[in-house]
């Protein structure tokens, strides 16, 4: 049987990573709840991947750097937190956020009800709400955006670790989506170049792929990619620069820092898109018309 037997299974693998972090000494992050959301099958998954647990780093790195970025964000003034395929994230139980920020989890029922079981005694430190859905189902996705637009005076929306897995045309159709609503301002994500999806596709693609899971996208264009669609780019934050002011490097990346500055500028800038999280503040843009539906 295989350990991922959907695209949900995978936030278990990514939970597991969050609970290797927090058990170190000098954690950057501490999620109390990680090894009980991720169980025996989340380290199962991480056993049966090629280079499962050195390659926890980028993951790590992630969730740091978004946990700063959500943070920061809330501190300004976001008064909801959007996160779609929200997985086993729970960041509304261990971040530093205000009692009234509301914050709404989107995923198929699956991971949020073991989410919930899972954290039957604890409480979260926001409003928080769980919305089984899937976001393949146009209706019900823009029915609840505008619900929650019309909530909402400066929302934050996250898609952590899930467009990779959609069709450019997809993530094209929720990014038209998501700017529907004027009090969807920003949008924070993770995202990759087709160097990243090759490497992953060699690594981890015949385990994702055994689960209805593929890697899909990772556009040449990076965040330009979201311009047309009325998104830009305001911050980025590169996986290894962030990997080394964090201190969670993988081997050997003082060969790769090396090489980095032999190279010219421009390919020095390409590197820096190889992998990284991207903050995109929505813009008013006359040709941004609604979307068709959303294929996974």
């Amino acid at each position: 049987m295989a350990l991922i037997s959907n695209v949900s299974d995978t936030a278990r693998w990514v939970a597991f990573y969050r609970a290797m972090e927090t058990e170190r000494p000098d954690a950057l992050f501490r999620d109390p709840f990680a090894r009980r959301l991720a169980g025996a099958q989340g380290e199962a998954i991480v056993r049966s991947l090629p280079k499962g647990r050195s390659m926890a780093w980028p993951m790590i790195v992630r969730t740091a750097v978004m946990d700063e970025i959500i943070v920061r964000e809330v501190g300004a003034g976001a008064d909801l937190v959007l996160n779609l395929a929200a997985g086993l994230d729970a960041r509304p139980w261990r971040l530093p956020l205000p009692p009234a920020l509301q914050w709404v989890d989107v995923d198929l029922p699956p991971p949020l009800e073991h989410k919930l079981e899972t954290l039957a005694g604890e409480r979260p430190v926001c409003r928080y709400e769980a919305v089984r859905l899937d976001l393949a189902d146009q209706t019900a996705r823009r029915q609840l955006f505008a619900r929650l637009g019309a909530s909402a005076g400066r929302a934050l929306v996250i898609t952590e670790g899930l467009l990779i897995y959609l069709t450019p045309e997809s993530v094209a159709e929720l990014a038209r989506d998501l700017h529907t609503q004027p009090s969807f301002m920003r949008w924070l994500m993770d995202i990759g170049s087709p160097e990243l999806l090759k490497m992953m596709e060699k690594n981890w693609a015949p385990v994702v792929r055994a689960g209805g899971a593929p890697f899909r996208f990772a556009p040449a264009e990076n965040t330009r990619f979201f311009e047309p669609l009325g998104w830009r780019e305001v911050e980025y934050r590169a996986t290894f620069e962030e990997a080394t002011r964090l201190k969670r490097t993988m081997r050997f990346a003082w060969v790769w820092r090396l090489m980095g500055g032999l190279m010219p500028k421009a390919r020095q800038e390409a590197f820096k898109r190889f992998s990284g999280m991207a903050l995109l503040e929505r813009r008013t843009v006359g040709t941004v018309g609604p979307s068709d539906g959303l294929t996974v």
